[in-house]
């Protein structure tokens, strides 16, 4: 197993750990030496079990609230995937409703406008006329 020399408070320590765990011991080491440092730069010195404590206390309640600020995210999300499946399926409903519609069938805009039909001949008529004596 090898070993790991980790500084906390300005300490050393030796830790065994399992091979390949070096660098995430280190990791850890390094959070609780921040802390650490915060602590000795608020109260000063304290010896050196009670420093241990109370900033491993102090990253525990940072980790809860990061677990805590987690569990509102999940249930964000599941509120969030929730409203999507929702959405999709209405959007699936919606679509097969249009697709069984049948088309609508093409209208005569000028129906029932007989003089509105009679003015666009006779100027069809006359466009054409010109057409044909200008050419």
């Amino acid at each position: 197993m090898p070993e790991t020399i980790l500084e906390i408070g300005g300490r050393n320590f030796t830790l065994a750990c399992d091979p390949g765990e070096e660098a995430s011991l280190k990791s850890a080491a390094a959070m609780l030496a921040s802390e650490a440092a915060r602590l000795e730069q608020a109260i000063g010195r304290v010896p050196e079990s009670r420093m241990l404590l109370m900033a491993g206390l102090m990253l525990a309640d940072r980790t809860k609230e990061m677990e805590t600020a987690c569990q509102l995210s999940d249930t964000r999300l599941k509120t969030l995937e929730d409203r999507l499946l929702e959405s999709e399926a209405k959007l699936a409903a919606m679509t097969v409703e249009m697709n069984n519609r049948p088309e609508p069938v093409a209208k005569d805009l000028f129906a029932g406008h007989d003089g509105i039909t009679v003015s666009i001949e006779k100027s069809v008529a006359k466009l054409e006329e010109m057409i044909d004596t200008s050419g």
